[in-house]
């Protein structure tokens, strides 16, 4: 293990060696040698690549949502590498995504009986059997992204508002149409939850912090990652290893956010802990198992202008091993 943590903290890419310090040895991020990696992580070849499509505005072309490069997914990617807090440059960005997510006609809610064809839908948020039919991943990503990177302003609240007022009875959030559905999604509760975990923790807030805990129970009831009617795995991609997820979701990525949140001690989070551990490699890292995007050079949709080490089965991937250490270090299953 220590090994492991070794190669990741000499890692030539600056943002490794950072994440490696911050989230596995759990070194303060006010340390001087932490202040002057992230230094580095701000003018690192893999930061330039995320932000080389910038206009002259501080924008990215092509619409906030545009899958990988715009603004949506740029935002969380470098909060997740750890990328200093408060830099006005992202300022523009923030913007992109406040004004997409919050534009009246996104916001505007409609009491409807059932929904018009693709084709056919109007903007807004549709209520339908008294739930809110949102993909709520979008606003919390826009939410937990602007906050770890300090860079949120008063909108903020009133994003979170929204994600807590749109909250299903069962804890979580969907954008499924059909009046019959009445579970949440796990893709579109994961982020949403991890977003208002941190509203919460940011500015005190502890209707976010309930609404997040009350989330949490939409995973945990099932094991992260098992049906509750049987035991049977939701979905077969729950259980491979990715990185980035993006949208989507994984047991490494539940438990990862579980871990922000203090909870990965109820021991519901036990069989998705035990399967992360038994895909450890020889060397002690992880792989990735999958992955959602294609390198590209680029914008094209799926397509990410920097690589996250690739997918290998024998071949260990930076940054989920990382995450994995990480969830580990914090369920008392790893001392590294």
């Amino acid at each position: 293990m220590d090994d492991i943590v070794d190669r990741l903290l000499v890692c030539d890419d600056p943002c490794i060696g950072l994440k490696t310090r911050l989230r596995v040895t759990g070194e303060d991020a006010t340390s001087p040698p932490a202040r002057a990696l992230a230094e580095e992580v701000r003018t690192s070849d893999r930061v330039r690549g995320l932000l080389s499509i910038v206009d002259g505005d501080g924008r990215i072309p092509g619409g906030a949502y545009a899958k990988f490069t715009g603004a949506h997914w740029v935002l969380p990617t470098l909060a997740d590498i750890g990328y200093p807090q408060g830099d006005a440059r992202l300022i523009p960005l923030r913007d992109q995504v406040y004004e997409t997510w919050l534009d009246p006609q996104h916001t505007r809610e409609r009491v409807v009986a059932r929904e018009a064809s693709s084709r056919k839908r109007l903007p807004g948020v549709p209520i339908i059997e008294g739930r809110a039919r949102r993909c709520a991943s979008q606003e919390g990503n826009a939410l937990w992204s602007t906050l770890a990177l300090g860079i949120a302003d008063a909108r903020a609240e009133e994003l979170a508002g929204n994600l807590r007022r749109w909250q299903w009875p069962d804890g979580g959030w969907n954008c499924d149409r059909s009046a019959d559905a009445s579970n949440s999604s796990f893709m579109e509760t994961l982020i949403p939850m991890r977003a208002l975990a941190l509203h919460g923790r940011v500015t005190g807030d502890t209707a976010s912090a309930e609404a997040a805990l009350r989330a949490s129970e939409v995973f945990l009831k099932r094991r992260l990652f098992r049906r509750q009617s049987d035991g049977s795995v939701i979905r077969e991609d729950f259980t491979k290893l990715h990185y980035p997820c993006y949208w989507h979701y994984d047991i490494l990525f539940s438990l990862k956010v579980l871990g922000e949140m203090g909870l990965l001690g109820d021991p519901r989070c036990g069989d998705a802990l035990d399967l992360l551990e038994s895909k450890r490699l020889p060397d002690g890292g992880f792989p990735a198992e999958r992955r959602h995007y294609k390198v590209v050079t680029s914008p094209q949709p799926g397509g990410s202008l920097v690589n996250w080490g690739g997918v290998s089965a024998k071949r260990m991937n930076p940054w989920v091993t990382i995450d994995a250490l990480c969830v580990l270090r914090e369920s008392g299953r790893s001392t590294a």
